[in-house]
This record gives structure tokens, C-alpha cells and sequence, in this order.
């Protein structure tokens, strides 16, 4: 048993709230505590916990009960994912009220004009809807290909895809960097973390709607 990462040798260590307790190297949750975790989702795995026909997916990856993913990356997207069992701030968290941002790094075919930037961040027109503005941010830029940033707070079907192939450009990979105060970071894919202390207080800025 370890208490804070420090192994417990004697009976009788009395753990507070918000302690770290391992036994057998599992987390052990206390009742009533929710479960918040960060995925890096591959490419190739479906946003489910389990997948009918027997496809890989992010319940392969996370072995914890009762948590499920907030919102959906699509098969061929990977980057941060938020899996939790808090049902109530996954509802906040995907609710288009409160516009929470989501920033994807974007390798595309050819390079990104100027035209094409301000068209990004006016807002691009799609066949049901308009995309709302987006933020942008050139990372690289060649003549056979440009990596870009790009923050929307909206999350509907494929939409950064869309959003690019309307401009003419095709879309070679597409990773998802940054949910809401949630930033990927170093972690590989395939691999989850729970969220610090930081995290969890930020996200809790989501559950309810501002004054």
C-alpha cells in the first residue's frame, strides 16, 4: 500500500482527503469520488468503451469502470480525450452554452494562403452550417504542405475536416492538442493519466453556467 506515492509500513496511517492511496498499484477511488482521466487516443480507435464490431477501442485502452468518453474523436483523429463518470459535467462540458475550446493541430496538403486564414477565423460556410470563427495559428508553412492550429469552440461531425476540405485543402492528419484546460502534452497515444488537482479545479469552472 502506498499513501502519496510513499510506501506504508506501519497500521494506523490516517489518510485525509484529497491523498493518493495505491494499493496492489491500483488507485483505490473513495465512495462517492469521481474519476477523471486524459487519453491520448491512436489513430484508429473508436470513441467507444466497447465496439460491436469488435474494432479497437478506448475501452481497450482504459480499464477503469464506469467511466465513458466526453464527446468523440473520429476513427481517423487522435489527441486528448476526457473520460470520466461524472455525468453532470460531461453534459457542461459538451453543451454548446458554454463554448468550451478545443485547439487541433492540422497537417494539410499544399499551404495555407492568407485568404484561406481570414476565411478561418470569419467563420468558413459547410453544406448544414456555418463554422463558427476559429482561432489560427501557422506552425509550418512549405509549398507541398502546412501544419496549422486551430481553436473552435464548436464540436459537431468532422467539422476541422470539413472546415479544410471546403477550403480546397486535404487534411493528412488531424490531432486533437487541447480540450478545454485539458492540454496533451507529452503524452504518447495510447497511454492515459489521471488529471491533477490544477485540472480537475479548472474543469469544475464548466459545471455550471457563468453569472
Amino acid at each position: 500500500m502506498r499513501v502519496n506515492g510513499k510506501r506504508v509500513t506501519e497500521l494506523g496511517v490516517v489518510v485525509e482527503d484529497g491523498d493518493r492511496v495505491e494499493v496492489d498499484g491500483e488507485v483505490v477511488q473513495l465512495p462517492g469520488e469521481h474519476t477523471y482521466l486524459l487519453l491520448n487516443k491512436p489513430v484508429g480507435v473508436v470513441t467507444t468503451m466497447r465496439d460491436p464490431q469488435r474494432r479497437s477501442s478506448v475501452g481497450d485502452l482504459v480499464a477503469r469502470p464506469g467511466v465513458f468518453p466526453v464527446g468523440r474523436l473520429d476513427y481517423a483523429t487522435g489527441g486528448a480525450l476526457l473520460l470520466t463518470d461524472d455525468g453532470d459535467l460531461a453534459h457542461c462540458l459538451l453543451h454548446p452554452r458554454f463554448g468550451v475550446e478545443k485547439t487541433y493541430r492540422v497537417a494539410i496538403a499544399g499551404r495555407l494562403s492568407a485568404e484561406d486564414t481570414h476565411r478561418l477565423s470569419r467563420g468558413v460556410t459547410l453544406s448544414e452550417f456555418r463554422a463558427a470563427a476559429a482561432k489560427v495559428r501557422v506552425v509550418a508553412a512549405r509549398r507541398d504542405g502546412s501544419v496549422i492550429d486551430v481553436t473552435i469552440h464548436e464540436g459537431r461531425n468532422r467539422q476541422v475536416r470539413r472546415m479544410f476540405e471546403a477550403l480546397g485543402h486535404r487534411v493528412l492528419a488531424l490531432t486533437r492538442m487541447r480540450f478545454g484546460p485539458l492540454k496533451l502534452g507529452t503524452l504518447p497515444p495510447g497511454r492515459f493519466r489521471e488529471l491533477t488537482a490544477r485540472e480537475r479545479t479548472a474543469l469544475e469552472r464548466h459545471r455550471r453556467p457563468p453569472a
